[in-house]
């Protein structure tokens, strides 16, 4: 038998007749109001005790009044919609300088140990190289960097191994450090290097048994310490949202504020169906530096309004804030993502990124900027995130000063890492941050975390490289557009303009102290004409810039493939085959950049003796002529040689051009 509440009454209101309370004052004092029957007749079936007034954000009964859209929502799904402010966990280089060991006894003492050290922290697991003698002593002297997170929870293992074949290895010792007993290094100066004593491995050392036990044991050299003037990658350099050291003695003071309101999204896309009704239920989650803010989750609506304001400190201009929009896939209901996926992910809607030096200070932005998605379908274009953004500076002298020092602390210069290190660690930080803010309440989900930090940019992309390529087209166009102008002022295309090039070169000539401040002048108007035509927004995702337009389907479905591939065997085939061809336009290219760099070297290594003697006798003559003639002559004489009218000019290739191409290079020792 189902039981029904039963209707008591109701109380209703005139909105226009409730007041309004503003803190500071006092909360309204209830008081007791008449429950009138549904149909509104005069009889009286009660009476209930109750305050009303319309509040403000900073009223305490904000907070809850915030979640009164989310009725819909079931069980542990309440905790997921709530607005957050998160930490990422301060992150340590972790350096191990495995120097030597002592006493490295084998199982067979028959045979010298050929021994390697290796080192697990957490998940991460590195080994030294295996000494190249075989003897009880080895020595290795290298270092193994680890990322190591606050409060420190894992150990350092370190196990010494014996190669005994290719492929076999057996275990000698073992030994489990805190990493709180390590010294914390805040600069250069060297670390003091400690022994200790392994654990032996064995049947007697696991069973207790003393028979066999040493009157020694083997032991191992270290210099181990946490590294407190580096930052910890956990995001590109290119798009990085913090630059500060780890330990916080070294940390500057702040040069601004970072204020951003999350106002609302618009022409959201349905991503999920519940209860055969498509719908959204839409966040934001936004991050600069170590603080990650999640705003509440808007209910079944494709319009979400948020307005939330959150603020940063910003200690380098020259950063860059990350804001994601997140379709919330754990409210606890009957969901089924659009995309017929298994698991319940949050799916991505969008993402944007604000470059805080291309903001001016203290100008309030608000705009809106398209939130796009790459599928393996092509790009999409999910709705609008609607911004209002303010960079407050609170010291212009320490902004002018940080441009002319380097982004990264100086450890970073210093004592640097190399780039397979630096790729490494970032994906163990990453890994890290991902695993801590998961275990948060409300969790911050990994596809959330990796998306936020760009997990997969350093993954092959056919559209990636298109894009990177026209990049370099774009970045060297202005020097094409030059020495086309420089063309056609030799070819007189335009008369009047050959003419006073002929005039400033004549100019320059009589007066050479001039070339310099000509220069830093031109280059001086150019930006004050430019300064008419700065941009007025920040910029958003360029899809042209991209190449997420004119992008093939496979060359998508390909970088959306995952690693190692899962793609069908033809399909890796023909993709690979394709990737070849590339690779041999490129392998072209280099080789002729090689051929042009060999002549260059040809030219006095006589592997052609009558070029080089040729070249050899007309460097004496020119250092003779060089030597007698003044050099505002020679510079005249070749400047009207080069600008000579075309009547004058042959249309083959130039002397030095055909000497030049005549030298031997190296390619055809090329097997």
């Amino acid at each position: 038998m189902v039981a029904r509440d039963d209707y008591v009454g109701k109380v209703v209101f005139d909105m226009n007749e409730v007041p309004t309370r503003v803190p500071p004052d006092s909360p309204l004092a209830p008081q007791w109001y008449r429950l009138e029957h549904r149909r509104s007749d005069t009889k009286v079936r009660g009476e209930v005790m109750l305050a009303v007034w319309m509040g403000t954000q900073a009223d305490e009964a904000f907070p809850e009044a915030w979640h009164s859209d989310a009725a819909s929502v079931h069980g542990e799904g309440v905790f997921s919609i709530r607005s957050k402010v998160y930490v990422s966990p301060k992150l340590w280089y972790l350096r191990v300088n495995v120097i030597e060991a002592q006493d490295v006894e084998p199982h067979d003492k028959s045979q010298p140990p050929q021994a390697f050290v290796k080192a697990h922290v957490g998940n991460q697991t590195l080994k030294t190289k295996v000494c190249p003698t075989k003897t009880p002593n080895p020595m290795w002297n290298e270092d193994l960097i680890f990322v190591a997170a606050e409060p420190f929870e894992e150990l350092l293992v370190l196990t010494v191994e014996n190669k005994v074949g290719s492929a076999k290895e057996e275990l000698v010792g073992k030994i489990r450090l805190p990493l709180t007993m390590f010294e914390r290094r805040l600069d250069h100066r060297p670390v003091h290097s400690r022994w200790f004593t392994l654990e032996r491995f064995g049947f007697g050392a696991l069973e207790g048994d003393k028979r066999h036990e040493l009157k020694f044991s083997t032991r191992v050299h270290l210099r181990v310490c946490l590294e407190g003037a580096y930052h910890v990658l956990d995001e590109s350099t290119l798009y990085i949202s913090d630059v500060r050291p780890t330990a916080r003695q070294l940390w500057k003071q702040p040069i601004g504020i970072l204020e951003v309101g999350i106002l609302s999204a618009e022409g959201i896309l349905p991503m999920k169906t519940k209860d055969g009704k498509a719908t959204t239920d839409a966040y934001c989650v936004a991050k600069y530096g170590q603080k990650w803010v999640r705003t509440r989750t808007i209910i079944e609506s494709f319009s979400p309004k948020w307005n939330e304001q959150y603020t940063w400190e910003v200690y380098d201009p020259c950063t860059v804030i990350t804001l994601g929009v997140f379709d919330n896939c754990h409210l606890g209901g009957n969901e089924k993502p659009t995309s017929g996926g298994g698991a319940k992910n949050d799916s991505r809607i969008g993402k944007v990124r604000i470059r805080l030096s291309t903001l001016e200070m203290d100008r309030i932005y608000t705009n809106s900027y398209p939130l796009l998605v790459l599928h393996p379908s092509g790009l999409k274009k999910m709705g609008e995130l609607q911004l209002a953004v303010r960079f407050t500076c609170l010291s212009l002298a320490n902004i002018i000063y940080l441009y002319g020092h380097p982004l990264l602390p100086k450890m970073h210069y210093l004592h640097p890492f190399t780039v397979n290190q630096l790729d490494s660690l970032r994906y163990q930080a990453m890994n890290i941050v991902a695993v801590r803010l998961g275990r948060t309440e409300p969790p911050l989900r990994k596809e959330v975390v990796e998306y936020m930090l760009d997990v997969d940019s350093h993954m092959w992309s056919m559209r990636r490289s298109k894009a990177n390529f026209f990049r370099i087209v774009s970045l060297f166009s202005g020097l094409i557009s030059m020495s086309r102008w420089l063309g056609e002022v030799r070819h007189w295309k335009n008369p009047i303009t050959t003419v006073l090039v002929h005039v400033l070169f004549f100019l320059l000539i009589c007066y050479p102290e001039l070339i310099l401040p000509t220069v830093f002048l031109y280059m001086f108007l150019i930006g004050i004409w430019n300064f008419r035509f700065r941009p007025r927004v920040p910029p958003s995702m360029d899809t042209k810039l991209s190449w997420a337009e004119a992008v093939h389907p496979d060359e998508m479905d390909e970088e959306f493939d995952t690693f190692p591939t899962s793609k069908a065997q033809d399909v890796v085939r023909m993709r690979y085959d394709r990737l070849r061809s590339v690779a041999g336009r490129i392998q072209t290219v280099v080789g002729d950049i090689a051929t042009q760099g060999e002549r260059f070297q040809a030219v006095l290594s006589w592997r052609d003796p009558r070029a080089s003697s040729l070249f050899v006798f007309l460097c004496l003559i020119f250092a003779v002529v060089l030597y007698v003639t003044p050099f505002k002559m020679l510079a005249l004489i070749s400047g009207i040689v080069w600008l000579r009218h075309p009547r004058f000019r042959s249309k083959l290739p130039s002397v030095p051009s055909n000497f030049f191409r005549r030298l031997p290079s190296r390619a055809d020792s090329m097997l």
